[in-house]
């Protein structure tokens, strides 16, 4: 850095942060030649920063580390995360604890820059799948439209409904050489980076609360709000029910799609959740076929409808196009938007702007060259050495992905390259190279320069493009690495927009008033179906460990006398042998440690309790939307409780207080889930899961620990799994009974535990969940319900045995079944709810 960085401090802040704020920028790693967003080329702060340098300053060194770590403590419990490209693991978000500052007027500049380039685009698309007067007037070169993987030929004349082809626009930029903003890339296809920079923001709102509010940095919600009414606007209902769809929880970006349905009160769905009838979209709900009046498209335009495009997509729906040339469904953006993504338009828009819109481009791209023109195609071999060469196609599929030649490419990246050149080259573009502007970022207590990328988002609204007044921000770790996918030494940063006045909060009261509602809307089968195996694995990990809990606690200690192992009783043997079963452990006869380790923390053994939670976890992902913040983390804390793998060998004694604190954090989810979570069909859903689970484990039980011959130590332990000793000695003072025991266990619907009060609690849901049919009679998995609560509500203790305990439990299963034929994807039974005809 240059001297005169000191200087710059003192005639911008007047000198009143002095330490520690002048050794960082002392300190400051400027790159010579590089335009830096922090320190201008003689060393002085640009814009916005001096004031917030001083501000955050004035925190220390400590604080910072403090603050920034109850934000890194809210992504983990949060269960913010992303996955790398082709990587099956989640990541946890790599935020930094400093922001990117930037002012108001250099952030004016750049936001009319990117409306004039969104409305631009919208007009570009509009032509490509319209009149092609472009084309025709020889603006832009047919081969650079038609050769372009993105264009879709099925889309082509179709009138997107609701008059736009973007609802969303967004654009990848940096500075350039001359300091000022240049679009990097544009961003139409389905432009991600939202929902990041909506979590970037709530994370540093919570480390710092009141810098936000002292520097003025400006809000988000205003232009959320403007999405929404955006996208509702577009619509025909004036109550429209929009969906974000969604390719799974396998896409490297599904937590911030989450983030976006929940914040927006979207419904997140799979391509799965949705089907054509009548030349409309309908949602598969537990309510039958409910209409899609809008909906966000968050897959590539190609995999949106199988019949039409690709035909071995799983993730779109068959039939959509047909729907949107009927004007049955809003699609932001349109299939086809892609097109735009090209790196072969670059050279042709700032031409292509004059015509359309009487003006020169705001934002330049850098200068490039398609290789599909034969004048472009001669410069740049001639000029290889001084050019980046880059896929035409964004984003790049396939083994292409990384394909990037840059001038200082090997000698096989260069043979690479001329060949690429002469077989198709078409599918390239050559581009002047240019290095990425850096920013500071926060590195172990100083500032450090890193490279990054910033995308930008505007919002199509009745009033005209809204840009988002803050951005997905990017930066590299290391030299050469490209911070424009989120990959291993990629992080990102929050940016705040500084205002020159207080920014105001938006109003609490609304100026139009709703109509009242209760229920927020129909529950999807996919989420019902989640909901449902959610309570099912929780309630399956509680079962293993009480069973390895009560082998601890009472029988750890008792030796087989004829074998000299610690295998222990005959009922000691017969809880291994019902873990064995449940494939909670590889081999019966273990140490009863190793044996208790393996059954509560082995991730091999496919019915272990740490399996059952990490399954438990994968539903819980595609909930994020529905599930509150408090469940995630105690189901995160569950999860570390139990993996505590082979490197640790604990002994008997920690085993039974790590299984004594697993069945709290179980006590904990079930509460929040009483609690926290709004009684209605997506609650009942996951009750209901817990409660057939219970049912069928409590037979289990009473097979093993209640039969025929079940002695006094069988039925302690019975009691002991269905937590029911506390209750049972206050009712019956003269030891255990078997018939009592039963009772209380199977047939007593008073108690929680009991097999009865689970029945009970199922029909009460299932009294309450919608009917398909209207004529009054019950349907299927109801009746089957009703039976069997009937059975529960006249049997006695007396007259059980184990042919009956074993047909409880297959008639419980039976009845899950008949909830999942009715209520989840792929039922027959996803239909319009039966409407009655003539008069009563």
């Amino acid at each position: 850095m240059t001297s005169g960085g000191a200087l710059a401090l003192d005639r911008q802040t007047g000198g009143s942060a002095l330490d520690p704020v002048q050794s960082w920028i002392d300190g400051y790693d400027q790159r010579p030649g590089l335009v830096d967003e922090l320190l201008d080329a003689d060393g002085f702060l640009r814009g916005a920063w001096p004031h917030f340098l001083e501000r955050f300053g004035q925190l220390g060194e400590q604080e910072v580390r403090a603050r920034f770590l109850s934000g890194e403590r809210h992504i983990r419990d949060a269960g913010i995360s992303y996955r790398v490209y082709g990587d099956q693991r989640e990541h946890a978000w790599p935020l930094g604890p400093l922001p990117l500052v930037i002012d108001s007027r250099d952030w004016a500049e750049l936001s009319a820059g990117i409306v004039q380039r969104a409305g631009l685009m919208e007009r570009i698309v509009s032509d490509i799948y319209g009149p092609g007067r472009l084309v025709t007037e020889g603006l832009l070169p047919a081969a650079a439209v038609a050769g372009s993987s993105e264009f879709l030929r099925p889309a082509h004349g179709i009138a997107p409904p609701g008059g736009r082809h973007l609802q969303i626009y967004a654009a990848d930029v940096g500075r350039g050489p001359d300091g000022r903003w240049r679009v990097l890339a544009d961003r139409t296809q389905a432009p991600s980076g939202l929902g990041f920079a909506l979590e970037n923001r709530m994370v540093l709102a919570r480390a710092y609360p009141d810098l936000i509010s002292d520097l003025h940095v400006e809000r988000l919600p205003g232009f959320f709000q403007s999405l929404r009414e955006g996208l509702t606007q577009a619509c025909e209902r004036s109550d429209p029910r929009i969906c974000l769809l969604t390719s799974g929880p396998y896409s490297s970006t599904y937590v911030e799609q989450a983030a976006l349905a929940r914040y927006l009160g979207f419904l997140l769905v799979e391509g799965d959740d949705l089907v054509v009838q009548d030349g409309l979209l309908h949602v598969r709900t537990v309510a039958g076929l409910k209409r899609a009046d809008a909906l966000w498209r968050r897959i590539d335009g190609d995999y949106l409808d199988p019949m039409e495009l690709r035909s071995d997509s799983r993730l779109g729906v068959p039939g959509i196009l047909d729907v949107l040339r009927r004007g049955g469904v809003v699609v932001g953006n349109m299939p086809g938007s892609g097109v735009l993504e090209s790196g072969a338009l670059s050279p042709y828009l700032p031409r292509i702007a004059e015509r359309l819109l009487g003006e020169s481009l705001r934002l330049p791209d850098p200068p490039t060259w398609w290789c599909g023109d034969p004048a472009s195609l001669a410069h740049v071999r001639a000029n290889l050495d001084g050019l980046t060469l880059r896929p035409a196609a964004t984003p790049v599929r396939g083994p292409e992905r990384d394909a990037i030649l840059g001038p200082h490419a090997l000698d096989a990246a260069r043979d690479k390259a001329i060949a690429a050149l002469r077989d198709r080259p078409f599918d390239w573009v050559g581009q002047e190279t240019s290095p990425l502007s850096t920013m500071p970022a926060w590195s172990e207590g100083r500032l450090v320069a890193r490279p990054f990328v910033m995308r930008v988002f505007a919002t199509a609204t009745r009033d005209g493009w809204r840009v988002m007044p803050s951005a997905f921000c990017r930066t590299a770790e290391r030299e050469g690495a490209d911070p424009t996918d989120m990959r291993t030494g990629i992080r990102s940063a929050d940016v705040w927009v500084l205002s020159d006045a207080p920014v105001e909060t938006p109003p609490l009261l609304s100026t139009i008033t709703p109509k009242i509602r209760r229920i927020a809307g129909h529950l999807p089968s996919r989420a019902a179906d989640n909901l449902f195996w959610l309570g099912r694995y929780l309630e399956r990990a509680e079962g293993v460990i009480r069973l390895v809990q009560t082998h601890l606690g009472r029988l750890a200690g008792t030796l087989a006398a004829d074998t000299g192992s610690d295998v222990g009783t005959p009922t000691s043997l017969r809880i291994r042998a019902l873990l064995d079963e449940w494939e909670s452990i590889a081999e019966p006869d273990l140490p009863t440690a190793a044996l208790a380790q393996e059954a509560l923390s082995d991730r091999e053994q496919a019915g272990s309790a740490l399996a059952h939670v990490l399954s438990a976890r994968r539903s819980a992902s595609t909930l994020r939307e529905r599930l509150p913040v408090e469940a995630w983390r105690a189901l995160t804390e569950l999860q570390d409780l139990l993996d505590f793998g082979e490197a640790w060998v604990p002994n008997e004694a920690q085993l039974f207080g790590r299984a004594e604190r697993a069945l709290g954090h179980l006590s904990a989810l079930s509460g929040l889930s009483h609690e926290n979570m709004n009684h209605s069909a997506g609650w009942r859903f996951f009750d209901m899961g817990r409660r057939i689970e219970r049912g069928v484990n409590t037979c289990a039980f009473a097979l093993r620990f209640a039969g025929d011959q079940a002695g006094a130590e069988d039925l302690g332990v019975m009691l002991a799994l269905c937590d029911s000793q506390i209750a049972y000695g206050a009712r019956y003072l003269t030891g255990v009974s078997l018939d009592a025991v039963r009772d209380m266990a199977l047939l007593d619907p008073f108690n929680p535990r009991s097999v009865a009060f689970q029945v009970e609690a199922i029909v009460r849901h299932l009294d309450t969940l919608p009917e398909l049919r209207a004529d009054g009679v019950p349907e299927p998995h109801r009746r089957a319900a009703l039976k069997l609560a009937g059975t529960f509500a006249t049997a006695e203790a007396a007259d059980l045995n184990a042919a009956g305990l074993a047909h409880f439990e297959t008639e419980l299963e039976e009845l899950a079944s008949a909830i999942a034929g009715r209520y989840f994807p792929g039922s027959a039974d996803a239909l319009r709810p039966e409407k009655l005809t003539g008069l009563a």
